[in-house]
């Protein structure tokens, strides 16, 4: 879109070609508007590949928004089982990127947006600040650099790009970025020969007290059945209490408990010893393998590997020009942050929520899906889809449907879905689930180690 064009045929700029980006592209065009939809990696769902292996907690009926269903329809698509329960993989190639691929040149692929301002407005500015369009820089992968005029900006690119650090500080380890080499921020695909090969037989530290931990815990556990000399030590910034692995049995939606029991199991079984109240402040190099030493001197006996599992935050770096209202400790939009608080909400009692919540002092401009929540762990993806309905139908002037919920959630609470079941049937009895961020994203309610949530 050229700099001189009226801003009456400006698109609506969505950051981000993931789950909703694009049902943000899909209810825009649903409701007449033109969405640009700017993809920093070279297909949609670049995030979602990352974790292809993982299954959803959630079934493709909860993980399919209805504008996209409908601009799918005519091409012949149809959805999945809605009883069974995709991987990202799944999600990424039978959904995701058919609906990109439909949006046509609605989508633009290897474009990082390295900033975000008003037209010839930099954040100080008041005058005539909400008659300049938005002016979106972004850059190619060839190094060339353009400016693109917006009417409105979406942001959905998501958490999955900064992952939270070792330091229990929230500032990186003294030392981790010089062993970056052996640290991973990522649950490991074990099915991997390579991935495989870099564990077996090996000791390493998983740092974190979420459903990421504890499928890593899993997998690592499953992995020194076969490879002797594999373990785990489990670093846990807090104590364990009766709700650190979950409900357990007694949990409501048995795949949440069965992960959470996995852990248990991990720890019981003497594939992975927990260290409880430590706060890391250093990763020394040593000739035996990395230490980990706490804040109050503890120091960890050496091992081979770290996964580094302390959740994820949103880059606001190239959204700094625009005036925008976050809570000061989740970095979430003020409105919206009392409702995700993880110390006291699961994303079960979260209520339906989008443009009321979601709105900043710079007009038209959103931040959605995980961004939304900032650093707070428990975001489902029907959440973000009823979140780009409400705004999409504002950017259209209708506000009575902006205002209108048209989600019911699940009230089995917080959350379902296969977790680490290999098959969806196994998880089929839970009467189904609501998290649309994969196994190894999620974590339990207050813990605060996973970007993803239910």
């Amino acid at each position: 879109m050229s700099e001189n064009a009226p801003t009456t045929v400006l698109p609506t700029v969505v950051i981000g070609a993931g789950p909703i980006g694009l049902a943000a592209a899909a209810q825009l065009t649903a409701r007449g508007l033109e969405p640009l939809v700017l993809e920093a990696g070279p297909h949609a769902a670049a995030a979602v590949l990352e974790w292809s292996h993982v299954r959803l907690f959630s079934t493709w009926a909860e993980v399919v928004d209805p504008a996209a269903e409908k601009l799918l329809a005519p091409t012949g698509w149809v959805r999945p089982d809605g009883a069974t329960y995709p991987t990202g993989g799944d999600w990424a190639a039978r959904y995701l990127q058919p609906l990109a691929d439909v949006l046509g040149d609605k989508v633009r692929y290897g474009v990082t947006v390295t900033g975000v301002s008003r037209t010839g407005r930099d954040r100080v500015v008041d005058a005539d600040r909400e008659q300049q369009p938005f002016t979106v820089h972004v850059a190619h992968t060839d190094g060339h650099e353009e400016r693109i005029l917006a009417h409105a900006v979406i942001d959905a690119s998501g958490t999955w790009s900064t992952p939270g650090p070792l330091g229990g500080d929230g500032l990186p380890a003294l030392g981790e970025r010089t062993a970056a080499d052996r640290i991973s921020y990522r649950v490991p695909d074990l099915k991997d020969p390579a991935v495989r090969a870099r564990y077996a037989g090996k000791r390493t530290a998983v740092v974190g007290s979420g459903a990421s931990a504890f499928t890593a815990l899993a997998h690592l556990a499953e992995l020194a059945q076969d490879a002797p000399g594999t373990h785990a030590v489990w670093i846990l910034r807090r104590g364990i209490s009766g709700s650190t692995f979950g409900g357990g049995a007694a949990d409501q939606l048995p795949a949440r408990g069965a992960l959470g029991l996995a852990a248990k199991a991990a720890v019981d079984r003497g594939y992975a010893d927990a260290v409880t109240g430590f706060r890391t402040s250093t990763v020394e190099r040593t000739a035996e393998g990395l230490v980990l030493v706490g804040e109050d001197g503890r120091r960890l006996d050496p091992v081979d590997e770290v996964i580094g599992l302390t959740g994820f935050r949103p880059d606001l770096s190239f959204v700094d020009e625009l005036r925008l209202a976050l809570d000061e400790r989740l970095q979430a939009p003020l409105e919206l942050a009392p409702l995700i608080d993880p110390n006291v909400h699961s994303c079960g009692t979260v209520y339906p929520h989008g443009v009321k919540e979601l709105s900043h002092p710079e007009q038209d401009v959103y931040l959605v899906g995980m961004k939304s929540y900032g650093r707070a762990p428990t975001f489902l993806a029907m959440t973000g889809y009823e979140q780009v309905r409400s705004i999409a139908a504002a950017l259209a002037g209708d506000w009575e449907a902006a205002e209108r919920v048209e989600l019911t959630l699940p009230e089995t609470g917080v959350c379902g879905g296969a977790g680490l079941f290999d098959e969806p049937e196994a998880a089929q009895s839970n009467g189904g689930g609501c998290c649309a961020a994969p196994a190894t994203l999620q974590i339990g309610v207050g813990a605060p180690a996973s970007s993803g949530g239910c």
